[in-house]
């Protein structure tokens, strides 16, 4: 009996040892170190454990890996903070851009500056206050002590982070902030953009920039100008004064669009500026000409921080001369064509109710005249007239278009081509 007991004792041990060996055998034969790990897991599973019950077990990469992709419905959708602004004229242009581009989740700041008359800002706020889902969701504001605006001088650069302010003490829940005046439209539906923006990193910037100056370098760098906008309540154009000034050594200047899709992070930073670079470049442009084509592309491209985060587009549809002259070309439904095959998410710059825009409405954005542009979030009767759920996305054939578009613009940065160059 004693012989019994004691090869019983020893029954146990050797049995582990028997499977750890054949584990470590499997293993040397380049079965994998993975697979390995789970099958010691699986096997040492089915033994009582005698360790701590307080312990906490590993976490091997293959539990994670195995994970499926959260399923649509879980994805976040993104939130837009727009800016809309106008000058003397465009109260319609406004509001019809306005109705194009709402959606229930996004803010919007309006602004008509000084130039326009006082009834058109009056007219503007009642609009806005008689609209009955801008009330129920409050999520339009006005800007109510205008601002003058000149758009080759700093005043505008001024004015559009006055919005940026505005929007980040209105709602922490935006995650990019959009500047478009009121001769701007939509070539996707709200839906197309959201949807487009939910896959992404939302540090990401979509700003036009290139360090090769050009012919700005001696027209727009070197002078140095005033911008009575800063103090006088009529608008004039800036005039140059002497001397002129040498490109500065401290940073790098760069240039591009004045329309850009702006990270939160980047716009807080902008706004706070807590290194002090984004006050610095705001002093250094305030006498530079055309100073939003350049404030914003230096500001990002000098902090290593956000450089990594921009891509080179700006998402805008717009035809220029070669080299460009101070305003792009006047878009007509003549190209309305080249406009789609951009694949942009908006275009600029249209006359008030061109019949370009009736087109981009009927074809694009299924919109009728006066009314919101559709989506997911629309119901009601007459036709969004109410808000359903407003996370409910009804993407079309902007979204594909608009998908591809910036999915190539992001790859391209991944891989920093043309990125603060």
């Amino acid at each position: 009996m004693g012989s019994l007991n004691m090869e019983k004792k020893w029954v146990f041990p050797l049995m582990i040892s028997s499977v750890i060996c054949i584990v470590l055998l499997a293993t040397t034969l380049n079965m994998g170190l993975v697979s390995s790990l789970h099958t010691i897991n699986s096997i040492f599973s089915i033994f009582p454990s005698r360790l701590n019950t307080n312990e906490t077990s590993p976490v091997f990469a293959e539990s994670k890996l195995s994970q499926s992709a959260p399923p649509p419905s879980a994805i976040i959708i993104p939130r837009f903070a727009y800016l809309i602004s106008g000058s003397r004229g465009d109260l319609e242009k406004l509001w019809r851009t306005l109705k194009a581009l709402y959606h229930p989740l996004n803010q919007y700041v309006l602004h008509l500056d000084l130039e326009s008359p006082a009834e058109e800002r009056l007219q503007l706020t009642s609009r806005v206050h008689n609209e009955t889902l801008f009330t129920e969701i409050g999520n339009v504001h006005m800007i109510t002590k205008a601002n003058m605006v000149t758009y080759r001088g700093p005043t505008m650069v001024a004015n559009t982070l006055h919005a940026c302010a505005i929007l980040l003490k209105k709602s922490k829940d935006w995650d990019w902030f959009i500047n478009l005046s009121a001769s701007d439209y939509p070539l996707v539906t709200q839906d197309d953009l959201l949807y487009t923006f939910s896959t992404l990193d939302r540090s990401l910037n979509f700003i036009e920039h290139t360090s090769q100056l050009g012919w700005k370098e001696d027209k727009r760098a070197m002078p140095l100008i005033i911008d009575p906008g800063l103090y006088q309540s009529t608008k004039k154009d800036i005039f140059w004064v002497t001397p002129r000034r040498t490109l500065p050594s401290a940073f790098k200047l760069f240039t591009g669009s004045a329309w850009m899709v702006l990270s939160r992070p980047f716009v807080e930073y902008c706004i706070w500026g807590w290194d002090n670079l984004p006050r610095t470049l705001l002093m250094y442009y305030t006498n530079f000409v055309s100073s939003p084509e350049g404030y914003f592309q230096t500001v990002i491209c000098n902090e290593a921080e956000y450089a990594k985060t921009a891509v080179n587009h700006d998402l805008h549809y717009i035809s220029w001369d070669f080299p460009p002259r101070q305003h792009p070309h006047t878009l007509t439904i003549n190209d309305t064509t080249k406009m789609i095959m951009s694949s942009a998410a908006f275009a600029r710059k249209f006359r008030q109710d061109d019949p370009a825009l009736d087109k981009i409405d009927k074809d694009l954005l299924h919109r009728k005249k006066g009314g919101f542009t559709p989506g997911g979030w629309c119901t009601g009767s007459p036709k969004c007239s109410e808000v359903g759920n407003p996370t409910k996305l009804k993407p079309g054939p902007g979204a594909q278009r608009l998908r591809r578009l910036v999915a190539r613009q992001v790859l391209a940065a991944k891989h920093g081509q043309n990125q603060c160059k």
